[in-house]
């Protein structure tokens, strides 16, 4: 709706601004007809009368064009920050506040748009189900100011250790999903196994846990997902039976 505004308004600016472009135009055609009744002066007294009649209908013409366009200029501003409102908006219901990555339903369907990219392209495509290793236990003994620090820093780490056009999405408290494009299964797990590498030197010592799949010609967006979460489970199970 902001963005309906904010066009409305820029439509209006453009008319304001016509209307001034065409206020100014009369202005200089009545100064010009002044300046003949000057220059003719065949009837001295009617013509200097007339001739100051069309000066002052001049000056009125150039201030209210003047007017117009001072409220374009705030037609234009006003559409401004309709847009940049529209933004914010977008982006509230898009990223997720904490941690600055998608929100699920967001990036789900920008996740439907890469599996379809994929599929007529022909190229890979991975997907990573990434759970945080002992974020309850944080939250219970340190509290959730603790856990959402910790949050926080295993999306930066996931930012930092993938590309900017890969997907990041919070798929649930504790849970990310992540979409690489053109990359393969093993590949990704090179690239957790190195995000879990720097949150071990951390002093917080943490880690995540993580499945990954590649796409397959019979999946639908659910399927690619179950299966790498199923995977997390097979790995999270092998390497630390305890969590």
């Amino acid at each position: 709706m902001r963005d309906a505004a904010a066009e409305q308004r820029d439509l209006a600016g453009e008319k304001r601004d016509a209307e001034a472009a065409r206020r100014d135009a009369v202005a200089e055609d009545r100064d010009a007809i002044a300046d003949a009744r000057d220059r003719a002066r065949r009837d001295q007294g009617s013509a200097k009368d007339e001739a100051r009649r069309d000066r002052g209908r001049a000056a009125d013409d150039r201030l209210e064009a003047k007017e117009d366009r001072d409220r374009a200029a705030a037609d234009r501003e006003a559409a401004t920050e309709d847009r940049h409102a529209s933004q914010e908006a977008r982006q509230a219901n898009t990223l997720d506040e904490l941690t600055g990555v998608y929100r699920r339903r967001a990036g789900f369907v920008e996740l439907e748009r890469e599996i379809v990219r994929a599929r007529r392209t022909h190229e890979a495509l991975a997907l990573a189900f990434v759970d945080v290793d002992g974020l309850k236990a944080v939250n219970d003994a340190q509290g959730h100011a603790a856990g959402d620090r910790l949050l926080r820093q295993v999306a930066d780490e996931l930012r930092a250790h993938l590309r900017p056009y890969d997907l990041i999405i919070r798929y649930g408290g504790d849970e990310f999903v992540c979409v690489l494009p053109g990359m393969d299964a093993p590949h990704v797990a090179e690239r957790l196994a190195s995000v879990n590498a720097t949150l071990s030197s951390t002093p917080a010592s943490a880690s995540v846990s993580f499945g990954v799949s590649d796409i397959r010609v019979t999946d639908s967006l659910e399927d690619f997902v179950a299966r790498a979460d199923a995977a997390l489970y097979e790995e999270r199970a092998r390497r630390r039976p305890d969590l």
